[in-house]
């Protein structure tokens, strides 16, 4: 329930505790949160905008009885026996999927998992930023002011530390306060369905052609500029991850683009283009005439195709390509959106977009519940969103024909 005045949460409520960076500290913090009692709140801060690698950089933790443990994973990058210390005991998370990948590269792996993003979304919020949840839930304003912080650098400040402690310091009466609602709602069953399926996730296979997700390439309509954007792409991405810097610090999207289309065949045109006037860039200047130049080389059917290559016509496309499959679309989209209404759960975790789109690109042969149900499941639906959306999907696709 909201709260008209939400009471200010600037500093740990226990103190700012100190950063755990030595076995011995590490022995000591892993007895506390083994004595504790309850689930474990867990937080990890990583350095996406300055750093290549997504790496933890800082871990936080919570438990009655052990209070807030900060761990440097820099000094102390093996955290099995905080592991074993948990043991089955629940972990609460806030958008868990972000940060259990760089978790697992420190040894940690949560038996049962609790996502109070996810329950948000669950539950109907369309804003669930921890402190948008937090305020909303529980009635307290955390002072997050250093969320673009760089988590890479040290020391850590008090400041940042303070800040990183808040992150759990309420993440447990959050996700109680949340299971009691989606208890009263009947959607705690749901809820542990998708926590279970972000716990077993595996690694997201890489993704095709990365570099056609340069911003701006949309304003390219040229085969050869896209391969300048290809070239530029894979040497900035090979130097970010040799220096473990994040790729936009190495050389900006905007630079790739600048070069693509002045196409400068000198280093003195290259050098003059506005994107290229930090020294950071000057300095790598031979790599990038040396991707220009590759790109030039390249025979025409070397050359990238203006758009990726896909195994099925794009959605926006169906009605000129499939007005049948467009139309089966659109109602399947008006029944889930109905649907989530009637429920108070937002459409994407109704039931995933890619879903949708496949199972009104290709529906089952026999239009009925038992093989919607069969295709929803084939296709990756948990068993609650099959037993709610089944019946009005089939209706749906249907009614499409």
């Amino acid at each position: 329930m909201a709260v008209d005045a939400p009471v200010l949460l600037a500093l740990p409520a226990d103190g700012v505790p100190e950063l755990i960076a030595t076995p011995a500290q590490l022995r000591r913090a892993v007895a506390a949160i083994a004595s504790g009692t309850g689930p474990v709140a867990v937080d990890a801060e990583r350095a996406s905008g300055f750093r290549y690698r997504q790496r933890a950089y800082l871990v936080q933790l919570r438990r009655a009885g052990a209070g807030t443990t900060l761990i440097d994973p820099v000094e102390l990058p093996s955290l099995s026996s905080l592991d074993a210390a948990i043991g089955d005991a629940e972990w609460v998370l806030h958008a868990a999927n972000q940060d259990l990948p760089c978790l697992a590269e420190l040894g940690l792996h949560p038996k049962r998992l609790f996502d109070t993003e996810l329950a948000g979304r669950l539950l109907g919020d369309d804003r669930v930023a921890l402190g948008t949840m937090v305020e909303r839930h529980l009635g307290i304003r955390l002072e997050k002011g250093f969320a673009a912080a760089d988590w890479s650098a040290r020391p850590l400040g008090e400041e940042l530390l303070a800040y990183a402690a808040l992150d759990v310091e309420l993440l447990i009466p959050l996700a109680a306060a949340l299971r009691e609602e989606l208890t009263r709602t009947a959607k705690l069953d749901w809820a542990e369905q998708e926590f279970e399926a972000v716990r077993r996730a595996p690694t997201p296979a890489p993704r095709a052609d990365p570099w056609r997700r340069t911003s701006g390439i949309h304003g390219l309509h040229r085969r050869r500029q896209l391969a300048a954007v290809r070239a530029l792409w894979y040497a900035r991405d090979e130097l970010a991850a040799a220096s473990d810097l994040a790729p936009g610090r190495v050389l900006p999207d905007a630079a790739i683009i600048a070069a693509a289309r002045a196409n400068p065949r000198r280093f003195d045109d290259l050098l003059a283009l506005p994107a290229f006037q930090r020294a950071r860039q000057r300095r790598q200047a031979a790599r990038w005439m040396a991707a220009l130049q590759q790109a030039r080389r390249l025979s025409r059917d070397q050359l990238p195709p203006i758009s990726a290559e896909r195994t099925r016509v794009p959605s926006r496309r169906w009605r000129d390509q499939d007005p049948q499959a467009s139309a089966r679309l659109a109602r399947t989209r008006e029944a889930l959106d109905a649907l989530a209404a009637e429920r108070s759960v937002l459409t994407q975790n109704l039931l995933a977009s890619h879903i949708v789109r496949q199972l009104a690109w290709a529906p089952p042969n026999a239009l009925d519940e038992a093989a919607v149900r069969a295709e929803l499941a084939a296709l990756g639906a948990r068993p609650w969103q099959i037993e709610l959306t089944a019946r009005q999907l089939t209706a749906a696709l249907t009614d499409a024909e």
